[in-house]
């Protein structure tokens, strides 16, 4: 029996048959041995096979993936955690303020999802709790990832602004909805699909800062088709998975540019006649992101000490 995996608690795991009906399932012995390393070897989204054993499903294989997103645990930093998998999108929801998302923070997403082939959509969510100084700073922000050839959106969950041209994007996709916590994923989750009713929980006003509501990931079908995964809020987003050398492959802007430095392995840092930097003295490149970039191949470097 072939399912799909809707939620994953790390012991046990809802999946969809393909049947539609539900079932809870455990993991097989065999899989639990694996030399992996990921925190959980079990994803939503994953597409697995089934077997019965006395009334008890177990789950018996993981199919390929074709894609996902990961991320170095944030508990174990010797482990990866697979986010979600075989996704057609990802949505990723910032906010200008309480909390504040990092060019930093959406950059490592990016990333993470070009080096898949991941299309991204980027959602400025809470328009309606921007100050005049927020309002400024979102345009550049989003005149800087639209320049580059991102998508970008603006949403208010509570007023409804901008759900319906959401709901469109995600119409008959399986979309991975991420981000920080507090940024209001839950809040426009349910916005797209009120029958979810999804637990949502105030911004700590002492700090700014989002508070866990979602626990695990979990796929949601949605009522127009399609699917989406609400995932709990990311704080840190270490990169798992690319040599420092690739990094600058999936910095979209810089490919062009790489392409006609003077040498082929060159990392855009210090070396002669490197046509990245020299975008960068122009204007070419936003240096935000140049900078973010270097910054990451320094966190590369950090985690070989691991």
């Amino acid at each position: 029996m072939k399912g799909i995996v809707l939620k994953s608690t790390g012991k046990f795991y809802k999946v969809k048959l393909e049947n539609k009906s539900v079932i809870e399932a455990q993991l097989k012995g065999k899989i639990r041995l694996l030399d992996l390393d990921v925190t959980n070897p079990v994803a939503v989204g994953d597409v697995v096979l089934l077997e019965k054993s006395d009334k008890t499903w177990m789950i018996s294989k993981i199919e390929d993936r074709k894609n996902y997103i990961i991320r170095i645990s944030p508990k174990k930093k010797f482990l990866n955690q697979i986010i979600a998998s075989n996704i057609d999108q990802a949505v990723l929801v910032v906010t200008l303020s309480k909390p504040r998302t990092s060019t930093g923070f959406i950059d490592r997403f990016l990333l993470t999802a070009e080096s898949y082939h991941i299309n991204t959509i980027i959602v400025f969510n809470k328009q309606d709790d921007l100050s005049n100084k927020d309002q400024t700073k979102q345009n550049e922000l989003a005149d800087l990832y639209q320049g580059i050839g991102y998508e970008v959106l603006f949403t208010s969950a509570i007023k409804k602004q901008g759900v319906e041209e959401l709901k469109q994007k995600m119409k008959e996709k399986t979309t991975l909805l991420s981000g920080h916590s507090g940024v209001g994923k839950s809040t426009l989750t349910n916005a797209v699909d009120s029958t979810l009713n999804l637990k949502t929980k105030e911004v700590s006003k002492k700090f700014s800062k989002g508070v866990h509501t979602t626990t695990h990931a979990e796929m949601f079908s949605l009522p127009f088709g399609g699917n989406v995964i609400d995932v709990p809020g990311i704080k840190e987003f270490g990169i798992a998975h690319l040599d420092k050398y690739e990094v600058a492959d999936y910095f979209i802007e810089f490919q062009a540019k790489a392409a006609n430095c003077k040498f082929s392995d060159c990392l855009h840092i210090n070396e002669p006649k490197c046509k990245v930097k020299e975008a960068v003295d122009e204007g070419e490149i936003h240096v935000e992101r140049y900078l973010n970039y270097l910054n990451i191949l320094d966190s590369l470097e950090e985690q070989k000490e691991y």
